[in-house]
């Protein structure tokens, strides 16, 4: 039986929470057989962690537009060589990016298309949180 909440958000405004305890046993059931296996979410976690980091993510961009070898990174990001093929091991340890070989060169690239994807939609979705306005009243909560 699925039950409806009476109550309008003017009622309780600026505050997202309920304010009533209403279970739909409809939407749990069809969220349940849509999840995938707990294993699933800590990777999902382990690969949002990998993507926290600025200097991943600049390595990624350029990495979607040509293949680079990591002196070619190195430059592009400011920074040493040792630090670039430190990143780009995290990177290949979890699929993101591959390398191939060229004589004395490595020349990295990103692994599919899948990360391509995932980046692109990344920013796309920052560039439109922008345009629109959203988040802005949690920048403003937190930071007065």
């Amino acid at each position: 039986m699925k039950r409806m909440n009476t109550y309008d958000n003017d009622n309780f405004p600026g505050d997202d929470t309920c304010h009533v305890n209403l279970i739909d046993p409809d939407k749990i059931e069809l969220a349940q057989q849509n999840l995938p296996e707990t294993v699933i979410f800590g990777e999902a976690a382990e690969i949002f962690r990998l993507l926290g980091d600025p200097s991943r993510l600049r390595i990624l961009k350029a990495l979607s537009v040509t293949e680079l070898c990591v002196c070619d990174l190195a430059t592009l990001l400011g920074a040493s060589s040792s630090a670039v093929s430190h990143q780009l091991r995290l990177l290949r340890a979890k699929g993101f990016v591959r390398y191939r070989r060229q004589g004395k060169m490595a020349y990295y690239a990103l692994a599919d298309r899948h990360v391509q994807q995932l980046l692109a939609q990344v920013i796309a979705h920052i560039e439109e949180c922008e345009t629109n306005g959203y988040g802005r009243e949690l920048d403003r909560e937190f930071h007065g």
